[in-house]
């Protein structure tokens, strides 16, 4: 069984909701990344979305944005974003970990190579913005074949007959993004995002995952009350950016801030 259907299915059995949480490889600095990241686990994170830093991230708001042009400067390539996955590996062989980001890195990388590692890694999924169920052949079809869940997103305007077509064939859980836009701008409505998790239901038996517009352990409790899960990214990775330096390198608070907000988060949801 896969980390994550084993994840999924030990939080159903317990009565719990996933939470999960995005963090940007290398962001402030690859040392600093993988601390947070193997202090998460014990923080209450039950899996972890790993962002590739790209150039160009379009779907991103200007707080992941930032966090991807910090992580850069500091050294960051896909090479080091998969190193990260490994060295994180040393201290915890349990939590799935999905690497989420843009296409043009894999590409250029290569996507056999690039699958390749991510299995060697410890990687157990993909969340690739950017490439619509038309574009499988780039790189579904290969990954799923190699055991590599390729995760499919659902939009507020994904319509009926798309919804059908999106997870006919999905693994892993469905990402639900429950606004319209870019991360890190809106906070999802729970009414609105009740409804489309209900119509998502209906097309597939996978766990289903609310993620963007989540800020506040309020908003994780509200939306983890209508999911099997949730994912907290913008809100994370700006307590990251409220810690640092005027030369956006790490300080002593960065590490403790960033593990602090996730805590108090996972408590709402287990309480």
């Amino acid at each position: 069984m896969s980390r994550i259907k084993k994840t999924f299915a030990n939080l159903k059995k317990n009565k719990k909701k996933a939470l999960g949480i995005f963090l940007t490889a290398g962001d402030p600095d690859l040392e600093t990344s993988l601390d947070i990241l193997v202090n998460l686990p014990k923080n209450g994170a039950d899996f972890i979305e790993i962002g590739m830093p790209f150039s160009d991230p379009m779907a991103d708001g200007p707080i992941i944005q930032e966090s991807s042009e910090r992580a850069l400067k500091s050294g960051m390539n896909l090479e080091k974003c998969l190193s990260l996955v490994k060295a994180f590996r040393k201290t915890n062989n349990l939590i799935p970990i999905i690497l989420m980001g843009y296409y043009n890195p894999i590409y250029k990388y290569g996507r056999e190579v690039f699958v390749k590692k991510a299995l060697e890694y410890g990687v157990d999924g993909l969340i690739i913005v950017d490439l619509p169920p038309e574009e499988d052949e780039e790189l579904y079809n290969y990954s799923e074949k190699q055991n590599l869940s390729l995760i499919r997103l659902i939009t507020p305007t994904t319509n009926e007959k798309r919804l059908a077509h999106i997870l006919n064939d999905a693994t892993g859980f469905v990402y639900y993004v429950s606004i319209t836009g870019i991360t890190g701008t809106k906070a999802a409505i729970s009414d609105d995002t009740l409804l489309k998790i209900h119509n998502i239901r209906q097309y597939t038996k996978l766990p289903v995952v609310i993620g963007f517009g989540i800020r506040t352990p309020e908003q994780a409790f509200k939306m983890a009350s209508i999911a099997d899960g949730i994912v907290v990214g913008s809100a994370v990775v700006e307590t990251i950016k409220c810690s640092l330096d005027d030369k956006n390198k790490a300080t002593k608070s960065t590490m403790s801030s960033c593990l602090k907000f996730i805590s108090e988060i996972s408590k709402k949801l287990r309480y």
